[in-house]
């Protein structure tokens, strides 16, 4: 099974939310996953998106690919925690 980390989207019409979720890459974007690992208001902007950096590093260990969106706020959240 390929693993993707990527967004999901939420939220109403004209205001998305999105969750960073851990996916089985064949699935549809806003269908199952298999753990939730952070969320991301793009109106809040970047500095604003949690995420679980320890679940989200196990999940690479595991093979497990970014999206590009993704990595970049991975990338500005582990600057922000240090």
């Amino acid at each position: 099974m390929a693993v993707v980390i990527r967004l999901r989207q939420e939220g109403a019409r004209h205001r998305p939310v999105f969750r960073i979720v851990a996916a089985d890459k064949r699935i549809r974007r806003e269908g199952r996953f298999l753990e939730i690992l952070g969320a991301y208001d793009p109106q809040k902007g970047i500095e604003n998106a949690t995420v679980k950096l320890d679940r989200v590093q196990d999940w690479i260990s595991k093979g497990a690919k970014p999206s590009d969106t993704v990595a970049s706020i991975i990338k500005h959240a582990t600057k922000a925690s240090a």
